[in-house]
């Protein structure tokens, strides 16, 4: 049994190295979460480090070439002016030339002071875009993981436990499944977000949203396992385990759940990029994450406005990143549920 059970677990997942966007999209997240992590490596400067003259400084140009000769690279300086309407006009300053230093202090790329080098532009306040984009992505990609892996643990245990006993207690249980999904997904997390006291520091309002969020998912993953466990409450080897005097949490946990593990697994992929998009969501009105702590829904809020969207387009950047992680994990989870269904489809017959 548990060959035959390996070999179609085998199969599928043959299937799914044959679809070569689904692979693709998964190195694609695999190198996302990568920079997450190494995020402190990689990034020229700490998130919080800022400097107030280089508000919206555009993207630094990095040069190879000083007075026609092939030199090592380096970024020239820049002096803030103003135009005839006040609006800021960064100049490149000639005079002015720091080289860029490589694995320094820690860092993968960096100038000297009081040299500034932003490769993807800064921020209102003088922060380094591509930096902040790095530290954000650890939160907006680890609340996907996290809310996905407290959803996924309620969803399979309250579905399964509602599916092997029935009647009252699915009936109970599946009711209450239904008030969480029948009112708005949006409105249900902005009304469990007002419910947390404004002086949460940064760690408890990470805390909070990874637990409303994987409030606000599990009720649809529990009535999906709620059917796959009525079905398979009367086969053979349940019926088996209860004549022996299994426990039935032992039978729901160890024989049942098991069962449903790969269909969960590719339908929670797809959950993941809704959470990403519900964090950024929160987070752009105000109610996530808060700065200077970044994640890719609050640095998108710069954005909001058409101004400086006009005169610094770079501030869209977040908004690039999360269209790519849940392109990914849509493409991904698309992929598994198209490789998992025929074999459970037939599973269950």
């Amino acid at each position: 049994m548990e060959k035959n059970h390996y070999s179609r677990t085998h199969l599928a997942f043959a299937t799914f190295r044959r679809n070569r966007m689904a692979v693709f999209c998964l190195w694609a997240l695999a190198i996302l979460y990568g920079l997450a992590i190494f995020a402190d490596f990689i990034s020229p400067y700490s998130y919080k480090d800022e400097d107030r003259d280089f508000s919206y400084c555009p993207p630094t140009a990095v040069e190879f070439l000083d007075h026609g000769h092939l030199v090592g690279p380096f970024v020239y300086g820049r002096t803030l002016t103003f135009d005839s309407v006040h609006r800021r006009v960064y100049v490149i300053d000639y005079t002015q030339k720091y080289p860029l230093h490589f694995l320094k202090g820690g860092r993968l790329f960096t100038v000297n002071a009081p040299g500034r080098f932003y490769l993807w532009g800064a921020d209102a306040r003088g922060r380094d875009l591509f930096s902040r984009i790095w530290y954000g992505a650890r939160i907006s990609l680890s609340i996907g993981l996290l809310g996905v892996a407290i959803s996924f643990i309620l969803g399979l245990l309250i579905g399964g436990i509602a599916g092997y006993y029935g009647g009252w207690v699915d009936s109970c249980l599946m009711r209450l499944c239904e008030m969480f999904m029948m009112i708005p997904g949006f409105y249900l997390m902005l009304a469990l977000r007002a419910a947390v006291p404004e002086n949460f520091n940064s760690v408890q309002v990470y805390v909070s949203v990874v637990v409303i969020l994987a409030l606000i998912g599990w009720a649809s993953l529990a009535r999906i396992i709620r059917g796959m466990a009525l079905s398979l409450r009367e086969r053979d080897f349940v019926l088996i385990a209860k004549t022996l005097g299994v426990p039935d949490i032992v039978i729901i946990v160890k024989h049942i759940l098991p069962q449903t593990i790969s269909f969960s697994c590719a339908t929670l992929m797809l959950t993941v990029s809704s959470y990403i998009l519900a964090e950024a969501g929160l987070s752009v009105v105000g109610l996530g994450i808060q700065d200077p702590i970044p994640s890719w829904g609050n640095l998108l809020s710069d954005a909001m406005g058409i101004v400086p969207v006009i005169f610094a387009p770079w501030i869209l950047l977040p908004g690039l990143f999360i269209f790519i992680a849940v392109m990914c994990f849509n493409v991904v989870g698309d992929a598994l549920r198209d490789a998992f269904d025929p074999m459970f489809s037939g599973e269950l017959k």
